[in-house]
């Protein structure tokens, strides 16, 4: 455990939610929920340093990401900044049989599954799928269309429960995440049905950013997102999403329950959003900039290096080794990017279906003819 005190523990406020780590730095002991569940982290110091080096870096490569794509060497990305907490502290919480569903800008629960950080770089480059192995990593691959990822992951919780992985410690769950602005969609909703008319092992978890795209959460819902999970039939719970501890502990609650039979778990990662939407997006067009500042001084990465600082658990070597070593990985991740090959035009009949067709054998010969038809003819 860390050395020093800390704040005793406490209840939640009115309105309020599950925080471990102020953004002062000053470390709160356990935290109880309304239902009287109480959470807490039971870290050793080296453990603590882990998650700096794992915020720092995922950091630092989209920075690196967001550089990349100024420069158009990628097509679009989709920034993560500010949302660190959020998904290192859920990603550090999945256990090795747990299974994800992201959308398009989970790269720091990516980044925690062991994936290599380059594998979405073909996707937003355009020159390939994102094609990890979904099975292998047990993370699924990044959706686009939003909310759609919460049905898949509702249908393969239920498969869980079909093959009689639940019910025990060593169960299986599964995670969907999702943003704000998805709550309004379709899709989202009726995996929420789903999954608490069959109790399916499921935690969705919800990073509310405070913005879809340009629109404020308050032009979508007159609720806190959380207590939706109530209309349900399953419990909601409203995270700080800039705790990394607080995140972790929230989300390794909701998974034990679910592997163990519990059912559903609605978890609000109350969080924001630092940059803009996409790259596509300007966020200075609906927002103002004493609202980013107001956000800045949540940080959840100088949140926790303040705490480590107090309490003596890393010194200024340490944090300089951390930004050496994440400065490195970019500039490795960089090359890499600007070393992937153009795929030949061809190439995207190659993975349409597993074992070929003859539709798809016939459209590739008669584009491969097409092509050939310009060699040498001037065009």
């Amino acid at each position: 455990m860390a050395k020093g005190e800390s704040v005793a523990g406490t209840d939640i406020p009115p309105g309020g939610f599950v925080q471990l780590l102020t953004p002062d730095g000053e470390r709160v002991d356990s935290v109880t929920s309304a239902d009287g569940t109480t959470y807490s982290v039971d870290f050793t110091d080296e453990e603590y340093r882990e998650l700096y080096r794992d915020l720092v870096t995922v950091r630092r490569l989209d920075t690196e990401a967001v550089a990349l794509q100024r420069q158009g060497e990628l097509g679009i990305w989709a920034s993560l900044l500010g949302q660190e907490a959020a998904q290192v502290g859920s990603g550090r919480a999945l256990r090795p049989q747990d299974m994800a569903f992201p959308t398009y800008r989970e790269h720091g629960v990516l980044y925690c599954r062991g994936i290599d950080p380059i594998m979405p770089f073909g996707l937003f480059r355009g020159v390939d799928q994102g094609g990890w192995d979904a099975n292998e990593f047990k993370f699924n691959q990044y959706t686009i269309v939003i909310g759609s990822q919460t049905l898949h992951a509702t249908g393969y919780a239920m498969g869980v429960t079909m093959d009689g992985k639940t019910g025990s410690a060593d169960g299986e769950a599964v995670i969907a995440y999702f943003g704000d602005g998805a709550t309004s969609q379709g899709e989202v909703n009726e995996a929420f049905v789903w999954s608490g008319v069959f109790n399916s092992p499921i935690v969705f978890f919800c990073q509310n950013n405070q913005y879809a795209i340009s629109e404020p959460l308050e032009r979508q819902t007159r609720v806190p997102l959380y207590q939706r999970a109530g209309g349900y039939g399953f419990p909601g719970i409203r995270v700080d999403g800039n705790d990394v501890l607080a995140t972790y502990a929230v989300t390794r609650a909701a998974l034990d329950n679910a592997r163990s039979g519990q059912g559903p778990t609605l978890i609000e990662a109350y969080t924001y959003r630092m940059g803009a939407h996409t790259s596509s997006d300007d966020p200075t067009r609906y927002r103002i900039a004493s609202e980013v500042e107001s956000w800045k001084a949540k940080d959840p990465i100088s949140r926790l290096r303040a705490f480590l600082t107090k309490q003596k658990i890393a010194k200024k070597d340490f944090f300089t080794e951390v930004d050496d070593v994440a400065n490195q990985k970019a500039l490795d991740l960089r090359e890499r990017v600007l070393a992937m090959p153009d795929p030949e035009p061809v190439a995207l009949f190659d993975h349409v279906y597993p074992n070929g067709s003859p539709e798809i054998d016939a459209q590739r010969d008669a584009f491969t003819r097409y092509q050939a038809s310009f060699e040498g003819s001037g065009h």
